[in-house]
């Protein structure tokens, strides 16, 4: 009998068989015809919406554990994964079990068929990676089944194929530049696609915007008839200070205020990011009427984990992943090294997927770094870690070329272990952060660095 990880893994390499990830085109109505056909199982819950440029997976873990946390049965959906794809979809606080993901395409599978061959029929490509997986996330919830999906979106918002779920809760994180050949070459048209997150009647909290994306979702939010509630202005992060392993954060919410809150998560970005999934959460549960009991505030912040975050791998010397992979991740990056860490001197292993912005990504972390090891994610896609050398020398900093993670690792890991008060961060891209999160569980960066 074939094994349940064997079975999810065909899963998986089925769906890889299908027109990558990045392969999108701006219309849903082929994953609604896949999830019409199965009977809409994207209905049988309650869904919390997320979209934006930056903290998106973050903010929603936050709000998946202080979901749970009220007792709630919970799904979330984010992408991409860092080491294993079952990641993606999580039941209860945990990946998927091997065999429920294995069962879900077992019903999703017969119905694949007929659509690819309407679209066929109608001159349209097959159905994709990502709308495929969208749907197998949805069946398995359904079937789990759970009481409230956490939902991030893929890319954009309103032609994403996530859309096909109804948010009764829509959140936004910063929207900045991002996907400019795909969603607009201005905030304006950016905030324009993500708006298309907002349902008929939905309850709207967004994180602080710029005036011209706060326009837009002002105007979407009342052609909708849903409420809106900005971070700063009907709800804010009032304080915040480090802690051992995190920090502690007092927010004015939308149904109360909440002091001296501990957040096992470092960067002041979290702290932020823990206020707009404080306000997601009164909004799902009845608004600026009923506040969280603090218990179980206490028990869903306490509870929230944002792997490839600012995560801690290694010690002697600190080592710390981060995923980084656009400018505005970078900022957040950067202010974290400053204000979460005590350490005189960073080494930056950098590595960066082509369609990212590279240089953007340099000039913003550059200041905050002694040395650049220059690498590749383990990817096709990946940026040649000599054009991010000179990338880095141009800017007027140091940098190596290692042609692989563990090549840069060893190096920046030297490097830090040769005097006091140094440290490595690595960051640039997602994959990257999956690999360095297995390459430090192999080599137990946690028990300290051996030449």
């Amino acid at each position: 009998m074939t094994d349940d990880r064997e079975r999810a893994d065909a899963v998986y390499s089925a769906l890889l068989e299908r027109a990558g990830e990045r392969w999108v085109q701006p219309r849903k109505e082929r994953t609604a015809r896949l999830l019409e056909l199965m009977d809409d199982p994207q209905k049988t819950y309650r869904v919390v919406h997320l979209t934006g440029t930056n903290g998106k997976t973050s903010t929603a873990r936050m709000i998946e554990s202080l979901l749970r946390a009220h007792g709630l049965r919970t799904g979330l959906f984010t992408s991409p994964h860092l080491e294993r794809f079952t990641e993606r979809i999580m039941i209860d606080g945990e990946p998927i079990a091997d065999a429920a993901v294995a069962d879900a395409w077992e019903e999703v599978e017969p119905f694949v068929g007929i659509v690819d061959a309407e679209l066929e029929a109608a001159g349209d490509a097959p159905l994709t990676f990502f709308e495929l997986l969208t749907v197998l996330a949805f069946v398995a919830c359904a079937d789990a089944p759970i009481d409230v999906l956490v939902l991030e979106v893929g890319m954009g918002g309103s032609w994403d194929s996530t859309n096909t779920a109804d948010g009764d809760v829509a959140v936004f994180t910063p929207i900045d530049l991002d996907h400019a050949d795909r969603l607009g070459d201005t905030i304006a048209k950016i905030a324009e696609v993500k708006a298309g997150i907002i349902k008929d009647g939905a309850a709207v909290v967004s994180s602080r915007q710029t005036p011209e994306a706060e326009a837009v979702l002002r105007r979407v939010a009342a052609e909708r008839g849903a409420s809106i509630a900005f971070e700063g202005q009907d709800f804010a992060l009032v304080e915040q200070r480090l802690a051992v392993g995190g920090q502690q954060i007092t927010v004015r919410g939308l149904a109360g205020q909440y002091s001296e809150e501990y957040l096992p998560l470092y960067g002041e970005h979290q702290g932020f990011n823990a206020a707009l999934a404080i306000a997601a959460v009164e909004s799902l549960i009845g608004g600026a009427q009923h506040a969280i009991v603090g218990d179980v505030l206490a028990e869903g912040l306490q509870g929230a984990t944002s792997p490839g975050r600012l995560q801690l791998l290694g010690i002697a010397p600190t080592v710390v992943v981060d995923a980084a992979h656009n400018p505005h991740g970078a900022r957040a990056l950067a202010a974290a090294l400053k204000d979460s860490f005590d350490f005189d001197e960073w080494g930056l292993v950098l590595g960066v997927l082509g369609d990212k912005d590279a240089s953007g990504i340099v000039e913003t972390l550059l200041p905050s770094v002694e040395h650049v090891f220059a690498t590749a994610p383990d990817s096709d896609r990946a940026s040649d870690p000599d054009a991010i050398a000179d990338l880095v020398e141009r800017a007027g900093g140091r940098a190596t070329v290692h042609p692989t993670l563990a090549d840069a690792a060893d190096a920046a890991r030297e490097w830090a272990a040769s005097a006091e008060r140094r440290a490595v961060i690595i960051a640039g891209s997602v994959v990257l952060a999956g690999e360095a999160i297995s390459l430090a569980a192999d080599e137990d960066w946690k028990s300290g660095w051996r030449a």
